[in-house]
């Protein structure tokens, strides 16, 4: 049997579980479900099923960084460039649905260890809530599965709240249920109350199928590119000064991005933003680049140099 399948997507259960401080932001959510169902075996009246993604595959459910609340300054457009390339790059295989942040002053009990709540002091604090996402989730998977269709619906979350949509999907359709953990190997648990009520559970995503499950680091939409953010990068600090001198070579970002990320014969074939994300690899970047630039006379004085430095960058996507 052949289940006709679709995914939701908890964007910040995924960020906060699976990406952040990692290299693997960029990711393609369509592409590591399919990796994760090619592993799965879900029988179905004695028989192995097979997956067939819908073709609206994937349903993403999150809400935008509210600016003054981000942790970096490209926070905000560099989740806004992620989900342009995530409807760029999967087109009509996603519904990408929005909710929204409220933030107001609020009044809480200071966390200290071993004291009773009641007896710690109130202090003033931002009370920062998402709206509408989880709700939205919910009603999607259940209204969807109640209408017929999908045959096996997918929720890629490991939050409780989703707890009744599952037991109104068991109760009211047959359509089966998938759960994966958006956690890595050893960092979270399966939420008990969640993986009881579905048929099969992946209880984390491995890291080599986050780092092969990436976004094109240019994306076409409406005719125009997205670009990957330069801090999504594995060495931001490497590839900025590199960027910076192909700019210059070649006079313009998007012309020293489309250099940057196409194979170098030059080079050994090699791309320019992948050596970029290694000491080694950047260095020899340089040496080819200082080269060219004095071959065609495009020396100019004082050119950036790379600095080999540990790399702390992490951008606040989801």
């Amino acid at each position: 049997m052949t289940l006709r399948t679709r995914v939701y997507v908890d964007g910040y259960n995924l960020y906060y579980g699976c990406v952040r401080n990692t290299p693997h932001k960029w990711l393609d959510i369509q592409a590591l479900t399919q990796r994760i169902l090619d592993t799965i075996r879900l029988d179905v009246d004695g028989e192995p099923a097979a997956f067939c993604l819908d073709p609206l595959a994937v349903k993403y459910f999150t809400a935008a960084i509210l600016k003054n609340f981000a942790r970096h300054e490209d926070s905000v457009p560099s989740q806004a460039a992620y989900h342009q390339a995530l409807r760029g790059h999967l087109g009509p295989a996603l519904s990408l649905i929005e909710g929204y942040f409220a933030a107001e002053p609020a009044r809480a009990h200071r966390h200290v260890k071993g004291q009773p709540a009641r007896d710690c002091e109130l202090v003033d604090i931002w009370k920062l809530v998402e709206k509408q996402s989880d709700v939205a989730l919910a009603l999607h998977g259940y209204g969807d599965a109640l209408r017929g269709e999908v045959d096996h619906v997918v929720f890629v979350t490991n939050d409780t709240d989703v707890v009744p949509c599952l037991d109104l999907i068991r109760a009211h359709t047959a359509a089966r249920i998938g759960l994966i953990i958006p956690t890595r190997a050893g960092v979270r648990s399966v939420n008990n109350d969640l993986s009881c009520r579905a048929d099969w559970v992946r209880s984390h995503v491995l890291e080599d199928e986050l780092a092969s499950c990436q976004l094109p680091s240019m994306v076409m939409l409406d005719g125009r590119p997205v670009h990957k953010p330069l801090s999504w990068y594995p060495r931001p600090d490497l590839l900025a000064p590199l960027l910076a001198e192909a700019i210059r070579v070649k006079r313009s970002r998007g012309a020293a991005l489309k250099w940057m990320n196409m194979p170098c014969a030059q080079l050994g074939g090699q791309r320019p933003i992948d050596m970029a994300a290694s000491d080694a690899g950047a260095l020899a970047l340089r040496v080819y680049m200082d080269r060219y630039a004095a071959d065609f006379g495009l020396q100019a004085e004082g050119p950036p140099q790379v600095q080999i430095t540990p790399s702390s960058s992490d951008t606040e996507a989801e």
